[in-house]
């Protein structure tokens, strides 16, 4: 598949076969999330990868978008360094391209996977930080944490191939100005 095609044809996948997603596979996945781009002179992510089936299930009391059909044998969870020099806003935008990237390659390589938001939920960011002890775990407020998390992208083979949608929409394209 090329790039293009990669692009116009992910979806969001939120139904799984039981098996399980390789190492090297899951090397590659990660590989890619860390060919983004980012500000400065130090990525901003980390990533926690997740197969323990009991973690995996504690998942969904922390967000109720990771409930899916069937459960994903594998979740990646991505996390932003927040006291790097560019700032966290600059760390946010790096995590969000790695995030793509994530979910592009696993497309690529005939997984599914779907992106479902912890950043900037306080319920969310706390509950993930706490479950995966993420350094300044216990602060309340996210401007005190070391580390908050993201992102958790579930992974896992596709139980259901969905169709491409076309989400090409002129009326958001301006040109030289509003």
């Amino acid at each position: 598949m090329d790039t293009l095609e990669v692009i116009m044809t992910r979806r969001s996948v939120r139904e799984y076969t039981d098996r399980p997603v390789p190492a090297g596979t899951v090397r590659q996945l990660l590989a890619a999330a860390m060919q983004a781009p980012f500000a400065g002179g130090e990525p901003p992510w980390h990533f926690i990868v997740i197969d323990d089936p009991h973690i995996l299930d504690a998942v969904p009391a922390i967000s109720p978008y990771v409930e899916v059909r069937t459960p994903a044998p594998l979740a990646v969870l991505v996390c932003a360094d927040l006291h790097l020099p560019e700032g966290a806003d600059l760390a946010v935008q790096g995590c969000a391209a790695a995030t793509e990237n994530l979910l592009l390659a696993a497309h690529a390589l005939g997984l599914g996977a779907v992106w479902t938001a912890v950043y900037p939920d306080p319920d969310r960011m706390l509950g993930f930080a706490n479950l995966f002890s993420l350094p300044g775990a216990g602060a309340q407020a996210p401007s005190q944490r070391e580390i908050a998390p993201f992102a958790l992208v579930t992974v896992g083979h596709p139980a259901v191939r969905l169709p491409p949608i076309d989400r090409y929409r002129e009326d958001r394209v301006h040109r030289n100005a509003w």
